[in-house]
């Protein structure tokens, strides 16, 4: 697995880059990654309720969080072996 895209996505959150943030969307070949950035990217620029952005923050957060742990769980086992 390229970890590329979520490296960015955090990045990119980080730093409010909602632009890029927006083009990788669009690039990624990862769709639920994809999925998650248009519903904080939504709510973003379109919800009034300040919970509802956090809210999205964190489920594009932790889903980022989870698509990388198998990864590094991979390359833990690969070092100690």
């Amino acid at each position: 697995m390229n970890t590329v895209d979520y490296d960015k996505a955090l990045y990119y959150t980080h730093r409010s880059q909602w632009d890029n943030l927006l083009i990788l969307m669009v690039r990624t070949k990862d769709d639920f990654l994809s999925k998650k950035i248009e519903q904080f990217l939504h709510a973003y620029n379109f919800e009034h309720d300040y919970k509802e952005v956090e809210k999205q923050l964190y489920s594009l957060l932790r889903y980022i969080d989870h698509a990388i742990e198998p990864e590094e769980l991979e390359y833990a086992h690969s070092v100690f072996e």
